[in-house]
C-alpha cells in the first residue's frame, strides 16, 4: 500500500524497505527502540511507522508515535482505524485470488468500503472471507493459513484508491504529501 501511496505522489525513484526486527537476538521491546533499531539497521530519509489504533482513538496512536521517534528523520504514522486488516477488504478480486481461487463466486460477506474502519475486528472479518473464498471445508479448513493468505493479498492488491474515501487513509496520504515535500522529492498535486 505504501509502495503504491508513493508511486501516486512523486515520480521520483523511491527504495522502500520494511524493518524486519524479529529475527534480531534480541528483539526490541517499545516502540522507541524498535523504531532505532530500524534506523540503524536501515538507514534511511524518511520512516513510515505502523501502529493499528485497535480500540483506541488513532491520535492516540499518532502521539506515541511522534513521542517514540527520538531520530531526527521526518516520519508519517501510518495508523487504520481499527487494524491494517480493515484496509484489505475493499479488492474482492484480489482477496479471492490470494485465497488460491480467483474465479470462486461464493458470497464472502465483505462489508461496504464506507464500513470497513468501523468494524469490531477487521481481522476476522477478512480471515473468514479468505476462508469462504478458498473453497476448503472439512479437515482442509485446517491446512489453510488464513495469516499468510493476507500476507499475500497485501501483495496482490493493485489499486488502493478506493480507500481515498476513508479519513485515515486520508491522513496518510496527506501526511506523505507532506513528508516527501521535507525531504525534497517533488510531490505530484493528485
Amino acid at each position: 500500500m505504501i509502495r503504491w501511496l508513493v508511486g501516486q505522489l512523486t515520480p521520483m525513484p523511491v527504495e522502500l524497505r520494511w524493518a524486519d526486527l524479529r529475527g534480531l537476538p534480541r528483539p526490541p521491546k517499545t516502540l522507541e527502540t524498535r523504531i532505532a533499531a530500524a534506523v540503524a539497521l536501515y538507514p534511511c530519509e524518511l520512516l513510515f511507522v505502523h501502529r493499528d489504533a485497535e480500540r483506541d482513538p488513532p491520535e492516540w496512536r499518532v502521539n506515541e508515535i511522534l513521542t517514540a521517534n527520538g531520530t531526527n528523520l521526518p516520519h508519517v504514522c501510518v495508523v487504520p482505524v481499527r487494524m491494517q486488516e480493515a484496509w484489505l477488504l475493499h479488492d474482492e478480486a484480489s482477496l479471492r485470488q490470494a485465497a488460491g481461487r480467483p474465479n470462486s463466486r461464493e458470497p464472502l460477506g465483505l462489508p461496504s468500503l464506507g464500513r470497513i474502519e468501523n468494524l469490531n475486528n477487521p481481522k476476522e472479518v477478512l480471515h473468514n472471507a479468505l476462508l469462504v473464498a478458498s473453497g476448503r471445508t472439512g479437515r482442509r479448513v485446517k491446512q489453510f493459513n488464513a495469516a499468510i493468505a493476507a500476507h499475500r493479498l497485501a501483495t496482490l492488491v493493485n489499486d488502493w484508491a478506493p480507500l481515498r474515501h476513508l479519513p485515515a487513509f486520508q491522513r496518510l496520504e496527506a501526511d506523505t504529501r507532506a513528508a516527501l515535500a521535507t525531504i525534497n522529492l517533488q510531490t505530484d498535486e493528485t
